[in-house]
């Protein structure tokens, strides 16, 4: 049995008008003869309704509750589109998240999917051309509705396309692909028609919007094959895959950011073992990520400690610190909250020297200042002042090629 999944977005299934165009991308598949799983999103903004519509009734709504409530919205996709379906002489049937037997982790509000039955599916297909599935849920060992966080049905999609062994895994959004970079702030961004996993990964860390990290993570470790693209447009999108030869040929592939960002420095600590486990733990107990870390070259036994955290989570982090400040010898604890982080990311960097050195002199030559690195095998970031946050972007843009055409991967000679 062939089987493709098409996952579709909130603005993908906004209205009826919209619920046709995707109704011409399944008749595509169709048409080939493959069998097709659909998952769908909540309506645009039902979501947001849904959970204010929890705050009015409780000051803190039972988590378990509010998963159930926000699982409906995803409910009334996939039932309204079955109808869809079905009036056009589609074999088709809705199908929630706990009947598709998708097995959570019992976290409410943020499950990660433990396992699917794929014989359920598969008996679902062989009497059925199209199965339309609830994204974003499934339900715990204790028959909970459970959902899996903001984007969530990328993940969906992502793990039912490994568990039933389709041939591709295609998410249709607003979006028509992965681009170099954020095209609002770099006009010259391009689309990339094939990324790797891992490159994609680092994207998604840095806060890019197109695919939810925790799908990019399922398509890698097994092989997904998933593609990018437009609900409103017929062109191609790009493709997430395995590394391939001639991938290596591009240095760079993206320049990422990421807004959310907040500095932290402990003055003057106790250099001596322990110190840094006494700072990290609690943080670590309290869920926060903790993200670039430097320490200072020590002077008389004493170091600062600089780190950078969520945004968000900057208030939480400094009560904790304030907390434990005398234990580990700081004097003083201060920060900055107008920090971002930017990113050149690219496989092409493992095998290729100077990319940091490229990225430094480019902006030194703007006059922007670095303020924390942190490097990995695919990935250099660079801490700097939010203002530079866009010159900084189309910087690296430029001096790394990234404006030019996207280079034709060279024929196998051998």
């Amino acid at each position: 049995m062939r089987i493709t999944v098409q996952k579709f977005g909130g603005t993908s299934v906004a209205n009826l008008d919209c619920m046709c165009k995707v109704l011409d991308k399944n008749r595509e598949i169709l048409s080939t003869g493959c069998k097709l799983v659909v998952v769908l999103s909540a309506m645009a903004g039902e979501t947001n309704r849904l959970l204010t519509l929890a705050g009015q009734w409780s000051d803190r709504p039972d988590p378990w509750e509010l998963d159930a409530l926000v699982a409906t919205g995803e409910q009334v996709s996939v039932t309204l589109y079955a109808m869809l379906l079905k009036d056009q002489g589609i074999r088709a049937r809705s199908v929630l998240g706990h009947q598709a037997e998708i097995l959570t982790d019992c976290s409410a509000g943020r499950a990660r999917i433990l396992g699917i039955n794929s014989s359920r599916m598969l008996e679902l297909l062989n009497s059925h051309d199209v199965l339309v599935v609830a994204g974003f849920q499934g339900c715990d060992i204790r028959q909970r509705i459970t959902t899996l966080g903001r984007g969530g049905s990328d993940t969906s999609a992502v793990a039912l396309a490994a568990a039933l062994n389709a041939e591709l895994c295609e998410i249709y959004t607003d979006v028509d692909g992965v681009y170099t970079t954020d095209p609002h702030v770099c006009p010259q961004a391009r689309k990339i028609s094939r990324i790797t996993y891992d490159e994609m990964l680092e994207m998604a860390s840095m806060g890019a919007k197109v695919l939810q990290i925790r799908s990019v993570q399922f398509a890698k470790k097994y092989q997904v094959p998933v593609h990018v693209r437009s609900t409103f447009s017929n062109e191609p999108g790009t493709i997430v895959t395995k590394e391939e030869k001639g991938m290596e040929e591009a240095l760079v592939s993206s320049i990422a950011y990421d807004k959310d960002q907040a500095r932290v420095t402990l003055m003057d600590v106790y250099d001596e073992p322990g110190v840094a486990a006494t700072i990290f733990s609690p943080i670590s107990d309290a869920d926060i990520v903790v993200d670039m870390i430097v320490q200072n070259p020590s002077r008389e036994a004493r170091t600062d400690m600089t780190f950078t955290v969520p945004r968000g989570d900057l208030e939480p982090t400094l009560k904790i610190l304030n907390r434990i400040k005398t234990e580990i010898g700081a004097p003083a604890v201060v920060h900055d909250a107008q920090v971002s982080k930017v990113s050149i990311i690219g496989v092409g960097m493992r095998n290729h020297s100077g990319v940091a050195a490229m990225a430094f002199t480019a902006l030194k030559h703007e006059g922007i200042n670095i303020l924390m690195i942190s490097t990995s095998e695919i990935k250099i970031s660079i801490l700097l002042d939010e203002k530079y946050t866009e010159l900084a972007v189309r910087t690296l843009h430029e001096a790394f090629g990234l404006d030019k055409p996207e280079p034709t991967p060279k024929s196998d000679q051998s």
